[in-house]
């Protein structure tokens, strides 16, 4: 198919600006329906984003013959159950992150669709970021010898909205699978075993530090790379300020970079480099280019749910969740 012509399910504020506007913009690829529960949502971000055709019943925009591959853009408890209609339909999925509540259903939707002959995405859009294929050339080059050692501390202070006690799925475990270390760490995991290779050991403590909400707020963790590299983090998001810094120790040098923020990218070895890379307007752009080149059978797009399962098995180490 020279485009792929997509169906989103869900609405919200990752569709407004980093992923919707990717997938109607990006050359060979077209949204042509969205879905919604509410009439009056869903046909706002419709009109203001001029996709045609509106649903408020998923199983209608699954099965509609004019869609080619549904993006699940809704809280990680309906990941499981929207993958399994969607590949029951035939057609090619794309997962918001974290891939669902836990490896185990993730595990099933993987095996479901390769079953199916169909492919299973996971949007970890950072492999497919600039910044961080920068990252990965350094680390190919051996600019910094050998890996020795990853740190990533991520802070910050508690919203209104946490202090208010207001409602937030993304602090409800029931929905999010966890707090915002579930939401937000996930995304690390993902692009360091991108960056260094597997994680085959792990271990992590939690806690409810400020007691705002059901899920942990506190976060720290230890690992090692089947290559030998070790890792730790810390996580804390009732803390005094925002902080995002990740560090890579290697034996000649070492590299600097945030997750979220857009920070320079650092190199300190035989030559400093300091570099701003800017992530696209709508940062997905490159994860739909991706997946659509996949789905053609034109390149290998590396999100894919073989891969986020990895990340999966991590967190349900550190959360302890099954």
């Amino acid at each position: 198919m020279n485009v792929v012509r997509w169906g989103m399910i869900g609405c919200g504020s990752v569709a407004e600006r980093k992923s919707g506007p990717a997938f109607y913009k990006a050359p060979g690829s077209a949204l042509v329906a969205v879905m919604g529960r509410r009439l009056d949502a869903v046909s706002d971000y419709a009109a203001r984003h001029g996709i045609a055709r509106v649903y408020t019943d998923a199983a209608a925009l699954i099965n509609d013959p004019e869609v080619d591959a549904v993006y699940i853009a809704t809280p990680p408890d309906s990941h499981h159950a929207y993958a399994l209609r969607v590949a029951a339909a035939g057609k090619h999925c794309c997962v918001e992150k974290p891939m669902s509540l836990n490896a185990g259903q993730s595990r099933e939707m993987q095996a479901v669709f390769a079953e199916a002959g169909l492919h299973l995405f996971v949007s970890y859009y950072r492999r497919s970021l600039p910044r961080f294929q920068q990252v990965r050339q350094w680390l190919e080059e051996g600019r910094i010898g050998e890996v020795r050692h990853l740190t990533w501390t991520l802070t910050k202070a508690p919203s209104p909205a946490d202090l208010d006690g207001a409602d937030n799925w993304r602090t409800d475990p029931t929905i999010a699978g966890g707090g915002y270390f579930a939401d937000l760490a996930s995304h690390g995991f993902d692009l360091f075993q991108y960056l260094l290779g597997d994680i085959v050991e792990v271990a992590g403590f939690t806690a409810r530090q400020a007691g705002l909400y059901a899920a942990e707020d506190a976060v720290s963790a230890s690992w090692r790379f089947a290559s030998g590299a070790m890792g730790m983090g810390c996580w804390n998001f009732v803390a005094d300020r925002r902080e995002d810094r990740v560090e890579l120790i290697g034996s000649q040098g070492r590299i600097m970079f945030s997750v979220f923020d857009e920070h320079p990218v650092q190199l300190e070895a035989d030559k400093s480099l300091s570099l701003d890379i800017d992530n696209h307007q709508h940062i997905q752009w490159h994860h739909v280019l991706g997946m659509n080149a996949h789905i053609r059978g034109e390149t290998k797009h590396p999100a894919v749910a073989g891969q986020a399962l990895k990340t999966d098995w991590v967190m349900d180490q550190i959360l302890k969740r099954g």
